[in-house]
Order: structure tokens, then sequence, then C-alpha cells
């Protein structure tokens, strides 16, 4: 994990980095604006309860250590049932959030189950009007949709507040939000905390808008209108705790509602504790699953990037233009995604 020193460190050690390509720059208006050491951001539980004070401490502390300022929402110890709160005050508080001058960025502070269901309640036009970073994943990948949908503009799929901050998480989120760069996400160097590297599926080269998220949370929102337009877009699919025929429930899902067909690759993240229950022999892996939906596709697909419920997450641009080299096993932003 990395702390307040070791962040501010690699402030310095990194400030060299070009910024933002000035052809892109009449992009800016539309874009959320890049961090600064200091700034204010936003933490909102848009999904299930921070049931424990320490879950919130360790979300103040993790982005304190980033030098950066938290403020907390309204509403984000809040406990409704298994929510954090009633639907409409975890939207008031994302509209909030969103409104506020101040805020230079909003983090999640957990995923669960819940920010679906605050979808209609949310304050579109303020959300357009006021372009901000988004940052978390799991249950925040409906949001991440959604604001793709009906925004426009970029959001990072990557550790929520109280989430482990390693290196390689705090390292992607500076060159992204704080220095505006377009770096080169994956590749060889880039190992899951078990030393394991992701996989060439099938080799190529694709570029696109990057789309997606948790796997379950996606499959729960086809045919609802709140999902971006996937033609030709990179994929992103990463889960928890979902054996292998759930995964291939899903992804038939996704293969029936046509989203499949339209892409122009797959990136497939980690999908930790995703094994089958039991020894039996006639069970399919991940792997098959993946094989049999991901490589009849005919683009380019790896499998097991670093990004999901692991350590050493890397935060990735959604709705931002990248290229996927399946190859190398890498994702290279075209863009930045801040202004």
């Amino acid at each position: 994990m990395i702390g307040r020193r070791g962040a501010l460190g690699l402030l310095g050690g990194l400030a060299g980095t070009a910024l933002m390509p000035s052809g892109l720059a009449a992009r800016a208006s539309a874009m959320p604006p890049r961090l600064r050491p200091g700034d204010t951001v936003g933490l909102v539980a848009p999904a299930s309860a921070v049931t424990l004070p320490a879950e919130l401490d360790r979300a103040v502390h993790w982005i304190s250590g980033m030098g950066l300022v938290p403020k907390l929402a309204s509403h984000v110890g809040d406990q409704h049932g298994y929510l954090a709160g009633t639907d409409a005050d975890r939207a008031a508080d994302l509209d909030t959030m969103f409104a506020d001058a101040e805020v230079r960025a909003i983090f999640a502070v957990r995923g669960g189950w819940g920010g679906a269901r605050i979808l209609p309640l949310l304050d579109w036009a303020t959300i357009r009007a006021n372009p901000k970073l988004l940052i978390g994943y799991s249950d925040t990948t409906a949001l991440h949709m959604a604001i793709a949908a009906r925004a426009g503009f970029a959001t990072l799929h990557g550790p929520n507040a109280a989430s482990r901050w390693d290196r390689a998480s705090w390292e992607s989120l500076w060159r992204i939000a704080f220095a505006g760069t377009a770096p080169v996400l994956g590749g060889a160097a880039a190992e899951d905390a078990a030393g394991r590297p992701a996989r060439s599926l099938v080799p190529g080269v694709a570029r696109g808008r990057l789309l997606g998220g948790n796997l379950t949370i996606l499959s729960t929102m086809m045919g609802t209108g709140w999902l971006p337009d996937f033609d030709g877009a990179i994929l992103f699919l990463e889960d928890i705790n979902e054996e292998p025929y759930r995964i291939d429930r899903m992804l038939q899902q996704l293969q029936l509602a046509g989203v499949l067909d339209r892409l122009a690759g797959v990136v497939f993240g980690q999908c930790t504790r995703c094994s089958a229950g039991d020894a039996d022999a006639r069970t399919f892996t991940l792997d098959d699953v993946l094989g049999a939906h991901l490589a009849p596709l005919g683009i380019p697909v790896v499998t097991g990037f670093n990004s999901g419920h692991v350590r050493n997450q890397l935060c990735l641009p959604v709705n931002v233009p990248v290229e996927l080299d399946a190859g190398a096993r890498t994702l290279r932003m075209l863009e930045p995604a801040v202004a």
C-alpha cells in the first residue's frame, strides 16, 4: 500500500510527465477537471451502507494521504436496511457533490448494491453542467454507465475510497487524474497480487471507447435505457464470487442482447473467487467459459487484466477512447480523461 508520504513523493517524481496534448484543448469545457494536491473531493455512499465506522475512517485516511481534502456527503453514514440511506437521500448527496463548486471529484466510499436505484432520481441537467470524475468500482458501474449515456464525460473505474490503494492503483490514478496524461496501462510488468500477468486470448489491435465494469451490474442493466451505445467499444468486465455457470449466464445475456457482436475488443479483468464451488469434473472452468463466449467474436481479447476486486488494481478511464493491444496486453489511452 502507499501512504501520504509515498503518494506525495510520487507526485513530485512524476511531475515532469507530459500533460494534455494541445490538440484536445477544445474539449476541455466538456471534460472533468484534473486534480491537484489540496483539492476538495466528495465522499459519497450511493449504494450499500457503510456499516463500520472504521470503513469511513479508512476512506478519509486514504484520500487525505493522496494530498486531497475529503468532504463527506450528508448521508454517507446513514443506514436504511442494507442501503446507505433512502434512495432520495443518496441521490441528493450525489447531486449536491456535482453542484458544489468546491468539489473537484467524487469518490464512492464502497460498492455493494443500490446505485441503479437512484438513477431516475438524479438531476442529470446538473450533472451534465458540472463534469467531475466519479471514482469507484463494483456497484459504481451503474453510475459509470449512466453518466456515459446521459452526460457523456469520463469517469474512473478504480478502487473505492475505503478500498486498499496500492502503488499501482495510486500511480494510475495520478497519471490519469492529476497529471492529465494518456498513459499505457497494463503490459508485461502488470501482474495481479499472485504474480500472474494478463493473458492474450485473441491477439490483435483495436480502438474504441472503453466501457463496462462489473459484469453482474451490467447484466442487470440490459434493456433499461441507462446504458451507453456499445457499437465499436472496448468492453471491460470484472466480477467476484460468481461461479463459471453464472459468468456463462451473464455473458449469454450480453450475447443475446446484441452487445458482444458490436464490440471492437474485450478486456476481461479479474474474476475473484470465480471457480466452481465443488470438484465436479463435469464443470467448466472460468477460462472455458470465457473462451467459448469471447474467442469466436473474432476481435482482440485479453483476460486476467489487473482491475477488479483485487489488490494492485489499475484505474481505468471509462468513456475514453483507448487502443487495446491484446498481444502486448495493454490499454493505451488515446485522449486524456480530464482537462
